[in-house]
């Protein structure tokens, strides 16, 4: 098809900045590269920091909870000497047989004087070594025995009764010892449980934070790449269109006019990808 001479200086000018721009290499560095990728932000590394610092920072709590139960298990396994028929027997006094001898003399030493009463009303009323008195030191004998017999059992009966309330009192307090060795058991799974929530509700907030600043510093990166990619091939488009005009003038049909890619909003993708980042970091110890 020939060219209409009013054409000729417009079609040869078209040609040689078709052949200058077609025939220099893109310089894909301007606008590909790592350059173009948001580093970590400072809340991020934080938050990192925090959750590697917190893997296992259960385990002091775990140990502690089970030294609490075997503690309470055999407080427990101990109770089992405190109950039945013979539970006083450890806390009966070691001193019981001294304090019936002692008792038990100065009993004695009271009915002596008393018995010596009876003898000397004897010799008084001339009845000394007669019957009457044999019998009256016989009855006051008697009476004697019987008293330390019940002196004994009475100063027993104290002592058992004192044991075994002390085998009461020593049963519900290592019940109430073993209560409590077991509730810090559970305590410590609580504290363990609490810091770990805790530190996740830190990591959560650091990590999101951290998420937003590294997708607007994103998100301006990707506005840079944008313009230096639009400056490459802007010299394309603007040919693209300078032959179509061309193409109309000569009366031929136009063709597609050239369109640069067009890219997704840097903040709207940016902003998607720190939101699901942030999530990820809302998940650590959950």
């Amino acid at each position: 098809m020939s060219i209409a001479d009013y054409l000729e200086p417009a079609v040869k000018d078209f040609a040689d900045q078709a052949t200058a721009t077609y025939s220099a290499p893109i310089d894909t560095s301007t606008f590909t590269g790592r350059q173009f990728v948001a580093g970590e932000d400072p809340l991020q590394t934080q938050a990192i920091g925090i959750a590697q610092q917190g893997v296992g920072s259960y385990q002091p709590f775990l140990t502690a909870a089970q030294a609490a139960q075997t503690q309470a298990a055999g407080t427990v396994g101990g109770l089992g000497g405190l109950t039945g028929a013979s539970a006083y027997q450890p806390f009966m006094s070691p001193y019981q047989s001294q304090v019936i001898d002692t008792s038990l003399q100065a009993f004695k030493d009271s009915r002596t004087g008393n018995r010596q009463a009876i003898q000397d009303a004897a010799v008084g009323t001339g009845n000394f070594g007669g019957g009457r008195e044999g019998a009256m030191l016989g009855q006051y004998d008697a009476d004697t025995t019987l008293g330390e017999a019940q002196l004994v059992a009475q100063l027993n009966a104290q002592n058992f009764a004192q044991a075994q309330q002390a085998a009461n009192q020593a049963f519900t307090q290592g019940g109430q010892l073993a209560g409590l060795q077991s509730g810090l058991g559970t305590q410590q799974f609580g504290l363990s449980n609490f810091a770990r929530q805790g530190m996740g509700a830190d990591i959560s907030a650091l990590g999101s934070l951290g998420a937003l600043r590294q997708g607007l510093g994103q998100a301006q990166l990707t506005a840079d790449q944008q313009a230096a990619q639009t400056a490459a091939y802007e010299p394309y488009g603007r040919l693209s269109q300078y032959g179509n005009m061309l193409t109309g003038l000569g009366g031929g049909v136009q063709g597609q006019q050239y369109m640069e890619p067009q890219a997704a909003s840097p903040f709207s993708t940016a902003l998607s990808t720190a939101l699901g980042v942030g999530g990820l970091y809302g998940k650590i110890f959950k």
